[in-house]
Parts: structure tokens; C-alpha cells; sequence
């Protein structure tokens, strides 16, 4: 029996990487899904692979934009009926990484793809979770939002832990009002992003690491919880990582 029958999930970051592998689970266990982005193309490309017309929707949106966020939310509820989980997925980083190497604009580029595109999507979605008493918000976030490891740059570290203090403050706020909030924190994924590292990473260290799907199982294994059940923060890491 499908765990996500009459489920509406909307995924960020969904074209590719952890958000696409996410989308193929939820539609597989009979969820109607709506996947987003910034890249109508690889929506497209998406949407073409996970073929699923009838339970899959697409809509291109800079979440960093606020009232494109807002619109996002009201054609995906539109769609749907409802959006009964997020799945905050989408993030951003870039190759000039260290402190002396930021600019205003690459400081502000990692703010908005990492913390204001969750905030936004965030805000719009809640007023119709608390209405319904219910609801369900998985934040995507980062070793590095637990671990300030230099790899993954400063400012990238620091939107990462502002989204951790994000997700914990709702979870408190939110409580009452029936509202579930989970953060989970990959170590290193072999997703697209790695395109921004500094230095090109080997074919054999990408197959050491954490893949999309290893990440998108957990994030499907939160959704499948009964809603009694709440698990505030998840790490998963590849098994050759230390942890410390």
C-alpha cells in the first residue's frame, strides 16, 4: 500500500540531485508532488525522467524572491489542494569560498539560495499548515550547518547554520499548532554542487560519498512517520567519514 496516498509534498531544488531522487520516492509511494527550481530546463528534464504527469507538476521559482515564493506556494496549493510537507532542498555555493575572497554579492548570493529561499517558502506555506493543525517541513541542510569545516566556505556556513537556527526556532513555535519540523544534515553528497568546489573532485571520491538517493531515503522515511512521531535533527554521513 502506497504510505503518501493523498499526500501533497512540494520539493525544492527538485530538478536535480537529493530533490529529484526525494521527488521519484514520494511519487512512488502515491504522493502528488510539485517540484521547483530556478532551471525551467532541467524541471523539464525532470519531469521528463520521473514520468508522472498525473501526480507531477513543475513551476520554475527564484525563491530568494519573495513574491515569487508566494506565487509559488498559491500555484502549487492550487494544484494540489493543499501541501501538506515541504521539503526544503535547495542550496546554493560557490567556488571562491574563503573569507578573503567574498564580495557583498557572493555573501548576499549565499544568503538567498540557502537561508532567505527556505525563509520565504517557509512563511508563505505555514498560515495554511496552522489552519489545518497539521503539517510537516523537512529542511536539506548541511554538514555544515552543525560543523564549520573551512571545505565548505564561510559564508556557505554561515547561511547553513542560520537555516539550523531557523528550523529549531519554528519547531518550538510551531508545536502547538501541530506542525512538524526536521533537519537533516548530509555530509559530502555527490549531487551537482560539486561543480562549485575550489578543486575537481575524482570519480572515485564521488563513489565514496553519500549519493541522492541514500539522502532522499531519509528524507522519505521522515515523511512516512505517523504524525505522534518527530525527529528534530538527522546526520548522515558516508561510512569513511569521521564524525567528530
Amino acid at each position: 500500500m502506497a504510505r503518501l496516498a493523498g499526500k501533497a509534498v512540494l520539493i525544492t531544488g527538485g530538478g536535480s540531485g537529493i530533490g529529484l531522487a526525494a521527488a521519484r520516492l514520494f511519487l512512488a509511494e502515491g504522493a502528488k508532488v510539485v517540484i521547483t527550481g530556478r532551471n525551467k530546463a532541467k524541471l523539464e528534464a525532470a519531469a521528463e525522467e520521473l514520468h508522472a504527469p498525473e501526480d507531477l507538476f513543475i513551476c520554475r521559482s527564484d525563491l530568494s524572491d519573495p513574491e515569487q515564493t508566494a506565487e509559488l506556494i498559491a500555484t502549487a496549493t492550487g494544484w494540489m489542494g493543499k501541501i501538506d510537507i515541504l521539503v526544503a532542498n535547495a542550496g546554493v555555493n560557490i567556488k571562491q569560498r574563503q573569507f578573503k575572497d567574498l564580495t557583498q554579492a557572493s555573501w548576499r548570493e549565499l544568503m538567498d539560495g540557502n537561508l532567505e529561499a527556505a525563509f520565504n517558502c517557509s512563511h508563505a506555506i505555514l498560515p495554511q499548515m496552522r489552519q489545518r493543525g497539521e503539517g510537516l517541513i523537512i529542511y536539506v541542510n548541511s554538514i555544515s550547518g552543525k560543523r564549520a569545516n573551512p571545505l565548505g566556505g564561510i559564508g556557505y556556513i554561515a547561511a547553513k547554520f542560520g537555516l539550523r537556527g531557523l528550523a529549531m526556532g519554528l519547531a518550538a513555535e510551531e508545536k502547538p499548532n501541530g506542525i512538524r519540523v526536521t533537519s537533516i544534515y548530509p555530509g559530502e553528497v555527490n549531487t551537482p554542487l560539486l561543480e562549485k568546489r575550489p578543486e575537481a573532485v575524482s570519480d572515485e571520491r564521488k563513489a565514496a560519498m553519500l549519493q541522492p538517493e541514500d539522502v532522499a531515503a531519509s528524507v522519505l522515511f521522515v515523511a512516512t512517520l505517523p504524525a505522534h512521531v518527530s525527529i528534530p535533527e538527522m546526520v548522515i554521513t558516508p561510512a569513511n567519514a569521521q564524525y567528530i
